[in-house]
């Protein structure tokens, strides 16, 4: 157990961060999983721009890697354009 005050906030701190990314990295992961299962290209191309900026922010709050969000950016583009 920590023995410092600011040790004891950090660890609060910590799980409240913890608990906020995770929110956000399932939500972008059932968006991601919601743009593939769309068959409607025009659907489709107006989802696109929501998962790209929810990629787009956790990749710049550090949650993923921004090769990560690269990557699935490119993936999820050329499905939509294959539509």
């Amino acid at each position: 157990m920590a023995n410092h005050k600011s040790a004891l906030k950090r660890i609060r701190s910590n799980e409240s961060k913890h608990l906020r990314n995770k929110y956000q990295h399932k939500t972008t992961r059932n968006a991601i999983k919601g743009l593939k299962a769309v068959e409607v290209k025009k659907d489709a191309e107006a989802l696109l721009p929501k998962v790209v900026s929810m990629l787009d922010k956790l990749a710049k709050n550090n949650v993923i890697h921004k090769n990560k969000a690269a990557n699935i950016k490119s993936k999820l583009t050329l499905h939509v354009a294959a539509l």
